[in-house]
């Protein structure tokens, strides 16, 4: 019985490790098979073992293989970022004051006067006035400014350089294709004789409003019969000649009479943003040959060209008595508050009280006046020519002696100052970025140079951080001096967006001599040269950029031998050039594919560009 027992036990001990054996074979081979280890037998196509389908078929022995080409997944939509909400609210737009680096001290003078000194030692001692007497002012409502994209509710170009941030002239949409202009009309103007020199036609800023007034505003104005039901757009032009002109876009015809101001308007007028029937300007000259008048800022009823509200420009608490204003004024229109800067050096802030209603034609205001006066440490110059740039509550102006200030309109207080040693008649232009609030400004060659004290000076051309006033870089160039007839920046830049976004565009006069120039693009970041372009004859134009349909953004500029460029932003280089008669000091700006810009020549001229 034992040796039986053995031996089946030795032959049941055989079978269990023969069948181990071949247990542990075959998942041997299942395994390779699956890791396409088995050179004779591939089966990394089934994809029931893949865990990544391919989607192919194996080809067939004796035929050239066959693919099937892969099922692209349906891709998931991606949808466009929405773009941040325009804040308009000024409660939610004011902000508060601050403490900026080069601050030191402030210090009460008197009843209602106060100082502030700053790090480089400048002061400026200022005072508000209302009812024409020094006050502690407190404001009863809270003032802002919205965006640049919220500035103004009609379509057109309503204010020198478009809004509050002074960084556009043009509107509208264009097909750019030939890179052509061709003038499509011509209207005659006139000129005079005052201030010991001829005026003629339009000049420095003097760029003309284009505006698409709704029906029912179009409907009650005083238009001629032709237009009274036509859509069209108006081009508003105050000009050197005294008149005011009213002319259709398309084709340069009279659309109502002109105003006969009688006066040269140098400056840039403003169209309520709110598209209420109102134009407001300032005068640039009070004398016309042996006839002279005050000095007015006037506010005008486009239902029937009369005037609604005026206020002197020669003003008895200003501490200069020249009462020109060229600046361009701005209208916040949530807050129903005008602000206009004068050449006597005072800062208009008022509330209108105006109310408007198209149904009727119902039109009123009742305006109450408050005024900024100060003095400045870096110079007794008093007077403003360039047009103020507000971001929010703070606006950003330059005076003739020099001095760059940030005011805060809402509390009508200086936030800080800084030197720029001369008159700066250029605008301030303003960028608002993610890494945060800029402006650019250049001044020009005047007050270092004037009763021989040099022959040239270097025109300065700077950014600042908007908000603390710090320098972030500065670009130089020499330029002859030249008495009456400015030398340096006296045009605007042309601020890069969109394919030009890294680029600012400046023109600068009499770097060779007193009549020639450069146009000049720097790099927005670090302010370095990204090209210059030598200009036979000068530039006091402000260059437009327009941006054509296909993406392509194009530039504008005009010079003192009477034409119009078409130019590349990249390069500097013309595409084109039309000639407009005589020395073009004025802006154009432009409403879909037309630009319009007077010129020395007497003559306003409508340019399609092609």
């Amino acid at each position: 019985m034992a040796n039986r027992y053995d031996r089946r036990n030795k032959s049941n001990k055989v079978m269990v490790m023969t069948i181990i054996f071949l247990l542990s074979l075959t998942a041997l081979f299942v395994v390779l098979v699956v890791q396409g280890k088995i050179p004779w037998l591939d089966l990394s196509n089934l994809t029931a073992s893949s865990p990544t389908p391919t989607h192919q078929t194996s080809p067939a022995p004796s035929q050239e293989p066959v693919t099937v080409p892969s099922e692209e997944p349906t891709p998931t939509p991606t949808p466009e970022p929405t773009p941040p909400p325009i804040i308009t609210d000024p409660e939610k737009l004011v902000l508060e004051a601050i403490t900026v680096p080069s601050f030191v001290d402030k210090t009460k003078v008197s009843a209602g006067t106060y100082r502030k000194k700053f790090s480089d030692g400048g002061t400026i001692t200022y005072s508000v006035l209302q009812n024409d007497k020094v006050v502690d002012y407190q404001p009863d409502y809270t003032m802002a400014f919205p965006s640049a994209e919220a500035y103004t509710v009609l379509e057109g170009v309503t204010a020198f350089r478009g809004n509050n941030y002074r960084n556009s002239a043009a509107y509208g949409t264009r097909q750019v294709t030939q890179k052509k202009l061709e003038i499509i009309w011509e209207q005659e103007t006139g000129a005079i004789s005052a201030a010991n020199s001829y005026w003629p036609g339009s000049g420095w800023t003097g760029q003309p409003l284009l505006v698409h007034w709704p029906k029912e505003v179009r409907s009650i104005m005083n238009l001629n019969e032709e237009f009274k039901n036509a859509d069209f757009t108006e081009v508003i032009y105050p000009i050197l000649d005294g008149n005011i002109y009213f002319l259709d876009l398309e084709t340069g015809k009279p659309t109502r009479p002109k105003i006969k101001l009688g006066y040269s308007i140098k400056g840039t007028a403003m169209v309520d943003p709110r598209g209420y029937p109102l134009f407001y300007t300032g005068m640039g000259l009070n004398s016309n040959g042996s006839n002279s008048t005050s000095f007015k800022y006037r506010i005008y009823n486009l239902m029937d060209q009369s005037e609604i509200f005026t206020f002197p420009g020669k003003d008895p608490v200003a501490f200069r008595t020249w009462g020109a204003m060229d600046s361009s004024g701005l209208l916040d229109r949530q807050t129903d508050t005008f602000i206009q800067a004068g050449e006597n050096g005072l800062i208009y802030k008022i509330k209108l009280n105006s109310s408007f209603d198209a149904s009727t034609g119902a039109l009123s205001m009742s305006p109450q006046i408050t005024k900024y006066r100060y003095k400045s440490s870096y110079s007794s110059d008093q007077g403003i020519e360039n047009s103020p740039a507000i971001y929010r509550n703070l606006m950003f102006f330059v005076d003739n002696g020099g001095t760059l200030q940030c005011l805060d309109i809402h509390r009508m207080e200086p936030v800080w100052i800084y030197n720029a040693h001369d008159d700066t008649d250029s605008t301030i232009v303003i960028e608002e970025t993610d890494e945060g609030v800029f402006l650019y400004t250049a001044n020009e060659i005047d007050k270092r140079c004037a009763n021989g004290q040099a022959s040239k000076a270097p025109a300065n051309i700077r950014k600042f951080n908007a908000l603390t006033g710090e320098l972030i870089w500065q670009k130089d160039y020499t330029c002859f001096y030249r008495s009456y007839i400015n030398g340096g920046v006296l045009g605007t830049p042309l601020i890069g967006k969109d394919d030009i976004a890294d680029r600012i565009i400046f023109p600068i006069c009499f770097t060779g001599s007193q009549l020639d120039g450069k146009l000049v693009a720097l790099d927005k970041k670090t302010g370095e040269e990204l090209w210059v372009r030598d200009l036979d004859a000068y530039s006091w134009s402000s260059p437009v950029d327009i941006r054509s349909d296909d993406g392509k953004t194009y530039g504008l500029f005009c010079d003192y031998a009477g034409y119009m460029h078409l130019f590349d932003p990249m390069t500097g280089e013309d595409y084109d050039k039309v000639s407009l008669g005589g020395n073009i000091e004025s802006s154009p700006s432009v409403y879909n594919d037309i630009a319009v810009v007077g010129s020395y020549a007497k003559k306003i001229f409508g340019v399609r560009i092609k």
